[in-house]
């Protein structure tokens, strides 16, 4: 049976995986997936490992494409997603209508919860910077929960260890009992788009291209909108 191998981040995993089992059932084929940060997986792939199908944030697609890794033609926009902070279900919503106001609710928070930057994921490094950039660094990570590598900020929330979680938007909702409070505000406002390739050493262009064909019909665009993205 062929097997595809996927590269594919996170932010796109609670869509994809729903839609592999009728490709593969379609298509008399199995996936090798591995599930990581954007920025993680292009280390690896950097490192000497391959795949078919890669889905990745631009950033990565693009870095991908500079090193002559990918088929021409092959990158197709996929879906988008903004960094955004979630309460759990039912919790008091801090106020982040202005980025005032953000750092408000963020010394006023007991503790909050993002991800560390060192993991990768385009929400906390960005997240980061921004602390960084207004001196809020050591205040606020001293009382941040920070979840292991590819994890979600959203757990701390269910267990009452933050007040409040940010990540991208599917991220957060992978997590039952939730709600999304908003976008991060004004300027702040911080969108990652994410991109499929299909690498030049694969032995299985033909099904790659199936397979990101199938990444965008109709039905998989109601998916990934049911799960907090926007379809490209």
């Amino acid at each position: 049976m062929t097997e595809l191998k996927l590269y594919c981040t996170i932010a796109t995993q609670p869509v994809v995986e729903t839609l592999i089992p009728r490709f593969e059932a379609e298509h008399g084929c199995r996936f090798s997936t591995v599930w990581n940060t954007a920025p993680v997986l292009v280390k690896r792939l950097q490192a000497g490992e391959h795949g078919d199908v890669l889905l990745l944030n631009r950033a990565g697609i693009e870095t991908m494409t500079a090193a002559g890794r990918l088929i021409d033609g092959s990158h197709t926009p996929i879906a988008s997603s903004a960094t955004a902070i979630a309460v759990k279900a039912g919790a008091g919503r801090p106020d982040i209508s202005s980025v005032e106001a953000l750092k408000r609710a963020l010394r006023e928070a007991v503790a909050i919860s993002y991800s560390h930057p060192d993991a990768g994921g385009a929400s906390g490094i960005y997240f980061a910077k921004l602390l960084q950039q207004w001196g809020m660094e050591r205040e606020i990570n001293a009382k941040t929960r920070f979840p292991p590598p590819a994890g979600l900020t959203a757990q701390f929330l269910i267990t009452g260890e933050a007040d409040f979680a940010i990540q991208q938007k599917p991220e957060l909702l992978q997590v039952p009992g939730v709600e999304i409070v908003g976008f991060l505000p004004g300027e702040l406002h911080m969108v990652t788009h994410f991109v499929a390739g299909i690498e030049k050493q694969s032995p299985h262009p033909g099904l790659s291209k199936a397979f990101i064909e199938a990444l965008r019909t109709p039905e998989a665009r109601a998916a990934f909108t049911a799960k907090g993205l926007d379809p490209a």
